[in-house]
């Protein structure tokens, strides 16, 4: 099981994105949990995180997030503003998918 937060900046704008990405990862049979956060909250769910993505509106805090969590399991990315305006939650879980696949990328 893989565990995906969308953490943005009320956690609003990312529901239709969530739905999205677990539609897909549904029909692909990905074992993968996903949540929308909003980012302030994001350290209450520190423990059920595998993957933290970013909303393109507070990619901002990518740095940050590396940086605090550096050593740990926990890979950060920000999503493709084009994938999150597209919605498209296929091409944000295998993005997902491959930073675990790859490691944590630096950009």
């Amino acid at each position: 099981m893989i565990n995906i937060t969308v953490a943005c900046a009320a956690g609003m704008s990312t529901s239709l994105l969530v739905s999205k990405m677990e539609k897909y990862a549904a029909a692909q049979a990905i074992d993968v949990t996903i949540i929308a956060v909003p980012e302030k909250q994001f350290d209450k769910h520190l423990s059920e995180t595998d993957i933290l993505l970013l909303g393109p509106q507070i990619s901002f805090l990518e740095e940050k997030y590396k940086q605090k969590y550096q050593g740990s399991s926990l890979v950060v990315s920000t999503i493709s503003i084009i994938d999150y305006g597209r919605m498209d939650g296929a091409k944000v879980v295998e993005m997902a998918l491959s930073l675990l696949e790859g490691g944590q990328k630096d950009e």
